[in-house]
Order: structure tokens, then sequence, then C-alpha cells
């Protein structure tokens, strides 16, 4: 009975890393002519404001905004990613895989999947959850501490 419990458990398994292997991640950023460049970036600041990308941290911002800078520098120049020569070329695929690695990173969309034993139990479940509901409950939580110290503090405890 086991052997055909764990087969079972492992074609679950299988079904679903080709599953999700077989998904492709969206790319946010395409980067072909100079106009459509443009409205890909206001839409991705926008979203890093209060949207889809609002976990980025500090760092990340300036190193998407230095990468944005050198994408724009040479749409001014070429145009049109047809336009650019060999060099350009490579320096713009650079910038483009940097960009959207920051941003698939921190994408609030990307579905993060664990793995693990619940408590009282040594048979593990996968649980999924965007990367967005994570951040958020992770906020909450450091808030919720925050908070707790502050109500100690003040009541001399």
């Amino acid at each position: 009975m086991k052997p055909k419990i764990w087969m079972l458990g492992l074609g679950v398994c299988l079904a679903a890393s080709s599953a999700s292997a077989a998904k492709k991640e969206e790319v946010a950023l395409k980067a072909q002519d100079k106009a459509g460049f443009s409205a890909e970036v206001a839409t991705v600041r926008k979203q890093i404001e209060g949207g889809r990308y609002e976990y980025m941290t500090a760092s990340e911002r300036a190193t998407l905004d230095s990468s944005l800078n050198d994408m724009q520098a040479l749409f001014d120049k070429y145009d049109t990613a047809d336009k650019m020569d060999g060099d350009a070329k490579v320096r713009l695929q650079t910038e483009l895989d940097t960009t959207n690695a920051l941003l698939a990173k921190r994408d609030n969309n990307r579905l993060v999947c664990e793995r693990a034993a619940p408590m009282g139990s040594l048979i593990p479940k996968t649980t999924c959850r965007t990367y967005g509901e994570m951040e958020r409950e992770r906020r909450d939580s450091q808030k919720f501490l925050q908070n707790t110290q502050q109500v100690n503090q003040q009541r001399g405890g």
C-alpha cells in the first residue's frame, strides 16, 4: 500500500513541476522602439509606486533607474533596436535582462510554493502564495511586533 501512495505522490509532484516549467515568465519590458519603451517605462514606474512592484528595495530601484536611463539613452541615439549597432544591441539586451530580472523578483503576482510538514504532522504539504501576500504578511507581522513593543514600553514593562 505504501509504495502505491508514494508513486501517486511522485506523479503529482512531477506533474506540478512540469506544469510550472512549461509556464513562461512574463517579461515586463520588451524595448523595441523609443515610443513603446517610453510607454512601458511609464507603466513600470507607476506599478513601482504602489502596485505590482511596490516591494522593491531602494538599492533595487537605483539599479532599475540606472538600467532604464541607459536604455533610454540608447533609444535617444538610435530610435529603434533595429537601427542599433552590435555593441548597442548587446548593451540594450544586458540592461533589459537586468531590468526584467529585478521586476520578476519583486512581482507581487509571482507564485512562491513551499513544501513543509505542518506543525504536528510528518507529512509535508505544498503551500503556494503570491510574493505580494508573503510581503504583506511579513510587514504586518513586523508592524504588530513594533506596536506591541511600544505598548510594553509605555506600560513600563
